[in-house]
């Protein structure tokens, strides 16, 4: 099978060797979109609570503890210590659309390059790795894991729904964005790190009402996958596009393209300025550029690192 059109699980393990040049961590890079100052910003890790002590000169009055301090009779603040990982849970989209690509591979593929190459930074950084994989017809949870061997079980079911793309057999379905992200937030309950890897083809209000659902108490990173193609369609009058059994003509009107683009580009700026409002960073990956240099690109070039 063609690699553009499919991926392999050896494929996801040498992504590794691109798992570099980037990162998830709050502190960015000057040149990353996360690091721009209209741009959402991770939180990072959580802080865990380590002791209870006397209040000491200099320590910020926010961490008094009122409730110790009372039964004391002493000031006495809480101390926290960062996280030393946090849980990581990719949402990787392998739905029929998916299965779509005009330049160099699949938006399916692409995902499932994206998920291979964040998750072993995720892995390297000391976090927990793990994932919700889902096409029509089956959704399926890796729960994260500070282990290889919890994230190779991601990859491997990614791997398996890719694979199904290609099947000939066709099987009905009904699982949607929005059934991955309730099993997102099943999981997510505080201070995760969710990155949902889609095309967002069929998001709607419901869509939002999760993600803000999601975002109250964890980090949400949406990666917004495309192909060129689906931000322009030319053709000539006469000619029948068809999308998931529709069909219809292009009509003879030299403004088809031209209205075509506007409707793209109108939904994506609606759903842009959604996650923005949301405080939600969206990184746009094309399917046409190899995916670890456009993350490295979004994310701050910081080559050997």
């Amino acid at each position: 099978m063609d690699d553009r059109i499919q991926i392999s699980l050896e494929e996801m393990v040498l992504l590794k060797a691109d798992a570099r040049g980037f990162s998830l961590l709050p502190r960015q890079p000057v040149s990353s979109l996360l690091a721009g100052r209209h741009a959402s910003r991770l939180r990072g890790r959580g802080l865990a609570f380590e002791e209870l002590r006397q209040y000491h000169q200099g320590d910020d009055v926010r961490t008094i503890d009122w409730k110790a301090t009372a039964r004391l009779r002493s000031p006495q603040v809480r101390i926290y210590s960062e996280e030393r990982e946090r849980p990581v849970l990719f949402v990787v989209d392998q739905r029929s659309p998916m299965f779509f690509g005009s330049q160099r591979t699949m938006k399916s593929v692409a995902a499932a390059e994206l998920v291979a190459i964040g998750a072993w930074r995720a892995l390297d950084s000391g976090d927990r790795v793990g994932g919700i994989v889902f096409s029509e017809q089956e959704i399926v949870q890796v729960r994260p894991h500070r282990s290889q061997t919890r994230m190779l079980q991601l990859f491997h079911e990614t791997v398996r729904f890719n694979k199904q793309l290609t099947s000939s057999e066709t099987i009905a379905g009904t699982h949607t964005l929005n059934d991955a992200l309730r099993n997102a937030a099943n999981i997510a309950n505080h201070s995760h790190l969710v990155v949902v890897v889609s095309d967002m083809d069929g998001a709607d209000e419901q869509t939002e009402k999760l993600t803000t659902q999601i975002a109250a108490h964890n980090d949400v990173l949406v990666v917004a996958v495309y192909d060129p193609l689906g931000a322009a369609l030319v053709g000539s009058p006469g000619m029948i596009a068809a999308d998931r059994g529709q069909m219809w003509d292009i009509p003879d009107s030299s403004h088809f393209s031209e209205a075509f683009l506007q409707s793209f580009q109108e939904r994506l700026d609606k759903w842009t300025q959604l996650f923005h409002n949301l405080r939600v960073p969206v990184l746009p990956i094309t399917t046409a550029v190899p995916v670890a240099v456009q993350i490295r690109s979004l994310l701050g070039d910081r080559t050997g690192k």
